[in-house]
């Protein structure tokens, strides 16, 4: 496989908490997204959706801390895509879908994910669908 061309990528829910939250291997992706080598997309629904996972009850995070992270560590640095309507393609969680959807209308080359639903795809038309581990070895 070769390297990334294009630095537009989605990046999963699951994938940006565990950067901001925990570090470790997503983590490295926060230093890519500011020093501009990717452009992260996300769409309105996607935005929400990290909101939403930074409050749950687990992380103990205040709405000041959220809002910190939301305002200093995601917005200025992710362009917002209004996405084209789509069909369901993982039909196992619809809810997956809005990755893909938001990839093929910002025209990402890759969504880094670790949702085993996106990963047993592979990938979706000419976007490839990675685990961040392997998305930083191709980088």
């Amino acid at each position: 496989m070769g390297k990334i061309k294009k630095n537009r990528a989605v990046i999963d829910t699951n994938v940006i908490v565990s950067a901001i939250l925990f570090g470790g291997i997503p983590g490295k992706l926060i230093s890519l997204w500011k020093s501009g080598r990717i452009t992260p997309l996300a769409t309105k629904d996607m935005i929400d959706e990290y909101i939403k996972v930074l409050a749950y009850p687990k992380f103990k995070l205040s709405e000041n801390e959220i809002n910190y992270i939301f305002y200093n560590e995601i917005l200025p640095y992710f362009e917002v895509v209004v996405p084209k309507p789509g069909r369901a393609i993982i039909q196992e969680d619809p809810s997956d879908d809005k990755f893909i959807h938001c990839a093929e209308s910002g025209k990402a080359s890759v969504i880094i994910s670790g949702d085993q639903h996106l990963l047993n795809l592979k990938s979706y038309g000419k976007i490839k669908i990675l685990a961040p581990s392997r998305f930083l070895n191709q980088m």
